[in-house]
């Protein structure tokens, strides 16, 4: 059996992001509904970065297909349900201090935030732009563990400095 995958990456503003192939991963995706994604405003460095992120992610992450999903940007992504939600381009995190508490998977460095009972939210530190992604508390680290290899080819390495 042969499975065609295609992926288009930049929606227009406020459509959802499409995705499409043909078996099994269709029809996982077809039963889930187009998922609303608030993200921040775009920003120069999200311009410059963020495509060739998107342009890398997996159709699937942790055995969970990805889904459509609505933004005022082409910079999310979501799979599964309760979703996985990606968004590139997120401003460094209110409490980040550099060096206090991050966890770094494979050369990429995460502040991490469990005050959300509802989900766990990674974001990275290290890279010219934040990159953030939303895992259902029940979930442990794998989905971040799988994203960290896409994270560090796609972004480059800058050293981490507090918000402004």
């Amino acid at each position: 059996m042969v499975i065609v995958l295609s992926h288009l990456l930049t929606p227009r503003a406020g459509s959802p992001a499409a995705v499409s192939s043909t078996g099994a991963s269709r029809s996982a995706r077809a039963d889930l509904p187009v998922l609303p994604v608030a993200v921040p405003p775009v920003t120069p460095a999200a311009d410059a970065s963020c495509p060739k992120l998107m342009s890398r992610l997996p159709l699937e992450l942790t055995g969970e297909a990805s889904r459509r999903v609505r933004s005022d940007t082409p910079y999310a992504y979501a799979w599964g349900d309760p979703p996985i939600v990606l968004r590139c381009g997120v401003p460094t995190p209110a409490g980040f201090v550099p060096g206090v508490g991050l966890i770094q998977i494979n050369g990429v460095q995460f502040y991490v935030d469990t005050s959300d009972r509802a989900a766990t939210v990674w974001t990275t530190v290290d890279r010219p732009v934040g990159v953030e992604v939303r895992v259902p508390a029940n979930v442990d680290s794998a989905p971040v563990t799988e994203l960290t290899g896409v994270i560090a080819t796609s972004l480059p390495f800058r050293e981490p400095t507090p918000r402004k």
